[in-house]
């Protein structure tokens, strides 16, 4: 049962060229540093990243994008990242934009072993081109994918050698979601403990879903736009 392995490159060590990769995270809150540095140093490429975010230019996963290691971003946000935008207008990134609602659910999904959802969201836009669309009660819904996803790298506030799993505040949007959705997930901590240390009551991810787990170090935590009052 003990899933834990020594650092980030030991965790990654069998992600190869070509895998699509879920990347938890909101913004760049609850990101996994470790694994992305180590992704970085590795080299691996012409991945496919599904992530909420792209990162910015010198942080998450802007730092592969700026190696040229991905080949495709599934995103719902991208605003942030210059060297994303530069790529993408260039024609040297492949990129799909889907609504946020739509992304979560469709890591759900796979999670839950569902091969697909019906979604109001991007139904009659230019989101629905090329899709089925049914008819519910007179709205129409969009018929949208699970993902299917290699790994899934996700980073917690404090988990156990079983794999369980406590986010912490804006970290819950999409790490839990991911960490059910990969064949393989990865996940790194704050804090590693032995199992029978958490409260079942707030545990957020069982460790059923969890194949690999380290505690991870010098957690930057940075802040994508700091907004202070003049003194």
């Amino acid at each position: 049962m003990n899933k834990t392995v020594m650092n980030a490159e030991a965790a990654i060590r069998d992600i190869p060229d070509g895998a699509v990769i879920m990347l938890g995270g909101f913004g760049l809150c609850g990101i996994p540093e470790n694994c992305i540095a180590a992704l970085v140093k590795k080299g691996v490429k012409d991945l496919t990243c599904i992530s909420n975010n792209a990162g910015v230019d010198d942080f998450g996963i802007g730092l592969m994008l700026k190696q040229k290691q991905v080949k495709k971003m599934i995103s719902s946000y991208v605003g942030e990242n210059a060297e994303f935008e530069r790529q993408l207008l260039s024609g040297e990134l492949e990129v799909e934009l889907i609504p946020q609602g739509t992304l979560a659910t469709r890591c759900l999904a796979a999670g839950y072993g569902m091969p697909a959802i019906y979604t109001p969201a991007g139904a009659g836009t230019e989101v629905a081109e090329g899709k089925e669309t049914r008819n519910f009660k007179g709205k129409d819904f969009l018929l949208e994918y699970a993902f299917d996803a290699d790994f899934a790298i996700v980073k917690a506030w404090k988990g156990d050698t079983d794999g369980n799993l406590i986010f912490k505040d804006t970290a819950r949007n999409f790490n839990p979601l991911m960490a059910m959705a990969g064949r393989i997930t990865i996940a790194e901590v704050e804090e590693l403990v032995e199992p029978g240390t958490l409260d079942p009551n707030f545990i957020h991810t069982p460790g059923i879903y969890v194949h690999r787990i380290f505690q991870g170090s010098a957690y930057e935590k940075r802040i994508e736009q700091r907004t202070v009052r003049k003194k």
